[in-house]
């Protein structure tokens, strides 16, 4: 059961598409406080659990820290970091009263779980003008299922999006883009996807191209497609500023770009130099934005990612004039006493500035919205700009979209990766614990930079985060510029990697198969063990495991050095290992605790008691993959409903897409 409850006149982000009605009366499982602002505060018992918020830090028990609902463009994922790229209200409290809560509003919101006080979660925010819901329900699984309801069905992507896909800040020219492809096919590590970071474009301006290094950009494309490589261009939110250019003059002469007070074009720095804001909150200009996807998806581009789209600032003109101005100030005394963190403050205080967020503004509805009210969504609603233009484009294609910043309701439109991260061993544990958490937020499509994005890979790391890429939607290697080549062709030992990543193409049917009934059934594709084995207090506690669709648990190593792993078994299950010849090694283990060998180049995944997986040969594409003959692994005489479409249209009802295996 759902309850909506109004406070003052929230924004409407669309985020919920279910009509619920408002609720009277005050929420029965907490006090609710209007007096500064919006303040929800509950008790909460000595073992209760707190699962959600998505794209968060720590762990899949949210409890003991403070999070902060702000998309942030920041690079340092370190322990005690509150925001990142996303914001997700989403919560379950789960234990001696288990509830929802989903907050609906749009700006900078806190959620102190068991941080200040260990036994109160407070929520709180400065304005009180929101949707707070309710959700009622027996089990944290249930509620996440009725959540996932209320907000609409996740995207889907086209199948080759399962495939694997290379990418790195760098790639300049055609030449850099063959020498990838050469690597890969020259060493049959199979690959679908090649990503073009900002330098593909002219100046790093949207929807361009350099002439240079790309004239006759179709027939690149097409020459890639021959090799059944997709090219996977990048779009940033801010439009250089720059006479001649079309995007930037369509747009200011159609009032499209956001406006500082005064009316005029609000101006901010990113990677072009000086640019301006789609107004993607105003229907007309979202549309106006989404439909110059096309300038690129008529030449043979299939998909996209967009990034920047917080939005980041590097700075303003306004920040570096009162920067510059302060820094005279601290230097016109040579002898002065001018601590080298104040310098350093003024200087990083001029990226992502709270002032300059708060002065800048939206017009949605012909009413002026200033952009720190309702910050969270403009990601949201860039992505939104392309899935609907992708609607008008071509309404049966599937185009692949992902996004760096989100909100709930942009799950409806695309994917998201979980940004800049860097090449420790933590960050695979923290990819691991954010999948779940943003699968209960309708987010599926969704993966982390395998390898790291910043710092440089060793090649041991590479191999155990791309053993549990395998399982992840979006499976993509990332680098940064300045960082070591770590694209798999690199390394010694390069039958390892392809063994790896020809695991990923042999479950590519199963995988797929998951992916697709937990967006057509709004369920998850990855849960925490709890969520299956509710009645079993260990598997509460398990926070480096997953249960993936309805018939595995992956455990990845993520420690360096390791010989293998301890795992926890709440039931029977088969201990499954791709072995580097091959072949496909089985062991039967009891529930309980186990210790498990798995070297560097072995894939491990755990079947349940009473299930089976199909598993095909390997390819180095997609579309070659064959699913006539599949091999049935797990327990002999169980059965596995695959789903299998054409992976590029939407008929996703038809009962000929199911058919029933046997082990």
């Amino acid at each position: 059961m759902v309850q909506k409850y109004v406070y003052g006149t929230p924004f409407e982000t669309e985020a919920v598409t279910a009509r619920i009605d408002g609720a009277k009366g005050a929420p029965i499982y907490g006090e609710v406080s209007l007096d500064d602002g919006f303040c929800f505060i509950c008790a909460l018992g000595e073992d209760d659990v707190v699962y959600g918020l998505g794209e968060a830090n720590r762990g899949i028990n949210k409890r003991g820290f403070c999070y902060v609902s702000d998309c942030t463009d920041t690079p340092h994922h370190t322990e005690d970091l509150r925001s990142f790229y996303g914001a997700h209200n989403f919560i379950v409290v789960s234990g001696s009263r288990t509830f929802g809560l989903f907050v609906d509003y749009p700006s900078k919101l806190t959620f102190d779980i068991g941080f200040t006080c260990m036994d109160k979660l407070s929520i709180t925010c400065e304005r009180a003008d929101l949707y707070l819901y309710v959700i009622d329900g027996e089990t944290p699984y249930d509620i996440v299922k009725q959540f996932r309801r209320m907000i609409g069905r996740s995207y889907i992507p086209p199948k080759f999006a399962f495939g694997f896909g290379q990418s790195r800040w760098g790639y300049r020219t055609k030449e850099d883009f063959r020498e990838v492809a050469g690597g890969y096919r020259k060493n049959h590590i199979p690959i679908d996807m090649i990503y073009m970071d900002i330098d593909y474009m002219e100046d790093y301006k949207d929807f361009t191209l350099n002439e240079e290094n790309f004239a006759d950009f179709p027939a690149f494309v097409r020459e890639m497609k021959e090799q059944q490589i997709r090219l996977i261009p990048i779009i940033d939110a801010g439009v250089k500023i720059e006479e001649g250019y079309e995007v930037y003059e369509e747009g200011v002469k159609n009032g499209y770009f956001c406006k500082r007070e005064d009316g005029s074009d609000f101006v901010a720095a990113v990677w072009p130099g000086y640019t301006h804001f789609p107004d993607v909150l105003n229907p007309e200009a979202r549309r106006w934005f989404g439909d110059k996807y096309k300038l690129l998806t008529d030449q043979g581009i299939e998909g996209f990612w967009n990034d920047m789209n917080e939005p980041a600032i590097f700075y303003t003109p306004e920040g570096v004039k009162e920067t510059g101005r302060k820094v005279q100030e601290f230097f016109k005394d040579p002898e002065g006493d001018i601590s080298k963190m104040e310098v350093d403050a003024l200087v990083e205080g001029l990226a992502n500035n709270k002032k300059d967020y708060a002065s800048f503004y939206h017009r949605v509805n012909g009413q002026r919205v200033r952009h720190d009210k309702v910050h969270n969504l403009f990601g949201y609603n860039m992505t939104r700009a392309a899935g609907e233009a992708f609607e008008r484009i071509d309404p049966e294609k599937r185009f692949l979209m992902f996004s760096r910043s989100s909100y709930v309701g942009m799950h409806r439109y695309g994917g998201i990766w979980m940004g800049d991260n860097m090449s420790w061993w933590s960050h695979i544990l923290l990819n691991l614990r954010m999948l779940p958490s943003l699968n209960m937020c309708g987010f599926l499509y969704t993966g982390a930079d395998l390898g790291g994005f910043n710092a440089d890979a060793s090649r041991d790391l590479l191999l155990r985060w791309m053993a549990f890429g395998v399982f992840t939607p979006l499976m993509r290697n990332h680098s940064a510029m300045g960082t070591r080549d770590q694209e798999c062709f690199r390394f010694e030992h390069v039958e390892d990697f392809r063994h790896i990543v020809e695991v990923r193409y042999r479950l590519l049917p199963y995988l797929y198969s998951e992916y697709m009934k937990a967006a057509l059934e709004d369920d998850m594709y990855a849960k925490p063990l709890a969520f299956v084995y509710p009645r079993d207090a260990h598997a509460g506690q398990v926070e480096d495991q997953l249960m993936l669709g309805d018939e595995i648990m992956i455990a990845p190593v993520y420690t360096q050095n390791a010989k293998g792993r301890y795992v926890y078994l709440p039931e029977e299950m088969k201990f499954v290992k791709f072995m580097p010849d091959g072949s496909i090694c089985q062991e039967t283990l009891p529930a309980g605790h186990h210790y498990v060998d798995i070297a560097l180049n072995e894939v491990p995944l755990f079947i349940r008691k009473g299930k089976c997986i199909p598993v095909t040969e390997a390819a180095e594409y997609v579309e070659a993959l064959d699913t006539t003959d599949m091999e049935m692994i797990g327990y002999p005489g169980s059965t596995y409903i695959l789903y299998e479409d054409d992976g590029i249209h939407k008929d996703y009802d038809n009962p000929a897409n199911r058919k029933i295996l046997k082990a």
